[in-house]
C-alpha cells in the first residue's frame, strides 16, 4: 500500500514540479493566438475549454496501451511500476507536452511537419511513412481489443462487433471534431477515471487480496519474470502507453487545434500523460495484487491480458461493477482508434496540401485507409501488438530528437528532451538488434554496445546539425 501510495504521489507531484519546470524552460506566450482561433474551420480547429481538451487529450491517448502494457509488464514485478514512474515524468509527459505545444506554435501542424522543420526533409519523409504506418496498426489494435471484450462479455459474434466499431470509427474520422468527440468524450474520461478509482478502492478494502503482497523495496529493481525474460530491453517496449508513448505524438495535434491559451499546455499535455500514468500504475498494481503475485498473473493471464482485464474486474467489483469497468475499458480503445484514423487522415490532408472542411475531400483520404485497416485485421493479434511496440517507440524518438532540436534552436534546455531522447534510442535499437522475431537475433550485450554507439552518433549529429541554426520566439506586443 505504501509504495503504491508513493508512487501515486510521486506522478503527482512531477506534474506539479518538473512540469512546472517544463513550461518555463519552453516559454509559453498567454498573448499569442492558438490555432483553435487564428484557423477556426468548424472541423477541426474549434476552441474548446480547457477541462474538456484534457478529458479529451486522456481519452485519446489511454487506449489499451496503459492497460495491456502495465498488465505485460507487471510480469517483471514492481520493476514495471518504477519504470512507469520516471518514464512518465522525465519521458513521456515531456514527450506529450513538446508534441502539443510545438504544434501549437506551428498551426497545429502534424509531427511529420514538425519534425521536417526542426530535423529536416529526410526526418519529414520518415515520419510521414512511420506515423500513417503506426495510426494504422493502431487503428487495427484498438478494433480488435475491444471487440473482443466484447465477445467475451455478450457471447456475441467478434466478427459483428469488428464491423460495428469500423462503422462508428468512419463516422468520427469524418465529422466535425466538436459533434461527437467533443461531447461525448469528456463524459467517457470521467468513466475512465471513476472505474481506475473504483478498482484501487476495491483492492484495498478486499478482504481476500492484498495491494502488492509480499513485494519490498528491493523487487523494484529486481527481474521477477517467471519465464526469466530479460528486462532490458524488452520492458521498455512492453510499457509504452503509461511510461512513453509515441502513439501521443500523432494525437496531441488534434487537441492542440482546439486549445484556447498557451497556459492551458501543461494541463492539457503533461497533465494527460501523469492522468494516464496513474492509469498504469493501477492496473500495474491490480495485476500483481489480484494474482498474488507474479506466477499467479503469468496463469491467470493465459497468454491474453485481457482475461485479467475481465477477472479482476468482476472479482473486485461485482457482476455490475465489473461489467463498468470492462465497459470502459472497452471504451478507451475505441475512443483512441477513431482518433488514430483521424490523425492519419489529417498526417494525409498535409502530405497531398488537401484542406478538408469538405465532405468529399475527407472521404477520399478516410476511406482507403479504412480499406487497409480491414485488410489488417485479418493478421493475428500477436503480431500486429509486437509492430506496433517497436513503432510505437520509434516514433515517441523521433518526437523527442524533434523537441531536442527545437530547443537548441531556442538556445534553451536542451537536455531536458535529449537525455530521455537517447535512452529511447539505446532502447529502440538494441531491442531491434537482439529480437529474433523483429530484429536481428544479435546477442544482447552486442546488441546494447551497438545501440549506445549509434545513439552517440545520432546525439552529435543533431547537436552539429543544429547548432548555428538559432531561432528566436516571436515576442508579440503588450496589449494596451
Amino acid at each position: 500500500m505504501m509504495w503504491f501510495l508513493l508512487c501515486v504521489g510521486l506522478l503527482i507531484g512531477g506534474y506539479f514540479i518538473y512540469g512546472a519546470f517544463v513550461e518555463k524552460i519552453f516559454g509559453i506566450n498567454n498573448k499569442r493566438q492558438t490555432p483553435a482561433y487564428a484557423q477556426t474551420d468548424g472541423v477541426d480547429y474549434v476552441p474548446m475549454s480547457k477541462g474538456k481538451v484534457y478529458l479529451i487529450q486522456l481519452l485519446n491517448i489511454a487506449g489499451v496501451g496503459p492497460i495491456f502494457g502495465p498488465i505485460l509488464g507487471a510480469l517483471y514485478g514492481p520493476a514495471a511500476m518504477l519504470w512507469i514512474v520516471i518514464g512518465c515524468i522525465f519521458a513521456g509527459a515531456v514527450h506529450d507536452y513538446f508534441s502539443g505545444m510545438l504544434s501549437v506554435r506551428n498551426g497545429g501542424q502534424s509531427v511529420p511537419n514538425l519534425a521536417g522543420k526542426y530535423l529536416g526533409k529526410g526526418a519529414k519523409n520518415f515520419m510521414n511513412i512511420f506515423a500513417i504506418i503506426l495510426l494504422l496498426l493502431v487503428g487495427v489494435v484498438f478494433i480488435s481489443a475491444p471487440a473482443g471484450l466484447l465477445g467475451k462479455l455478450t457471447g456475441g459474434s467478434v466478427g459483428l462487433f469488428v464491423g460495428i466499431i469500423f462503422v462508428y470509427y468512419l463516422i468520427a474520422t469524418i465529422v466535425p471534431v466538436d459533434k461527437i468527440i467533443g461531447r461525448l468524450y469528456p463524459f467517457f474520461g470521467a468513466l475512465l477515471l471513476f472505474m481506475s478509482i473504483g478498482l484501487t478502492i476495491a483492492i484495498v478494502l478486499s478482504s481476500e487480496h492484498t495491494l502488492l503482497p509480499g513485494f519490498e523495496a528491493g523487487d523494484f529493481l529486481q527481474n521477477l519474470n517467471p519465464d526469466n525474460a530479460p528486462l532490458w530491453p524488452a520492458l521498455f517496449i512492453t510499457i509504452a502507453c503509461g511510461a512513453v508513448s509515441g502513439f501521443h505524438a500523432t494525437q496531441s495535434p488534434l487537441m492542440a487545434r482546439c486549445v484556447e491559451n498557451e497556459s492551458n499546455g501543461r494541463f492539457v499535455f503533461y497533465g494527460a500523460m501523469i492522468g494516464e500514468g496513474i492509469i498504469a500504475l493501477i492496473w500495474c498494481a491490480v495485476a500483481l495484487s489480484f494474482f498474488d503475485g507474479v506466477e499467479g498473473l503469468k496463469a491467470g493471464m493465459d497468454g491474453n491480458p485481457a482475461n485479467v482485464v475481465y477477472s479482476a474486474s468482476t472479482g473486485l467489483l461485482g457482476a455490475v461493477g465489473g461489467f463498468m469497468a470492462v465497459l470502459g475499458v472497452i471504451i478507451l480503445p475505441i475512443t483512441s482508434g477513431d482518433t488514430a484514423f483521424r490523425s492519419a487522415r489529417l498526417i494525409l490532408s498535409e502530405y497531398f496540401n488537401m484542406p478538408q472542411t469538405e465532405m468529399p475531400k475527407r472521404l477520399m483520404l478516410a476511406i482507403p485507409l479504412f480499406i487497409i485497416g480491414a485488410i489488417l485485421t485479418q493478421v493475428d493479434f500477436g503480431v500486429i501488438w509486437r509492430y506496433f511496440g517497436v513503432a510505437n517507440q520509434a516514433t515517441a524518438v523521433m518526437m523527442l530528437w524533434t523537441a531536442s532540436a527545437y530547443l537548441l534552436r531556442h538556445n534553451k534546455l536542451h537536455w531536458i528532451c535529449t537525455i530521455p531522447a537517447m535512452f529511447m534510442t539505446t532502447v529502440v535499437i538494441s531491442f531491434l538488434l537482439n529480437s529474433s522475431t523483429l530484429g536481428a537475433g544479435l546477442p544482447m550485450t552486442v546488441s546494447t554496445i551497438s545501440g549506445i554507439v549509434v545513439t552517440l552518433l545520432v546525439t552529435a549529429l543533431v547537436i552539429i546539425k543544429t547548432k548555428g541554426r538559432n531561432e528566436v520566439d516571436e515576442v508579440l506586443p503588450e496589449e494596451g
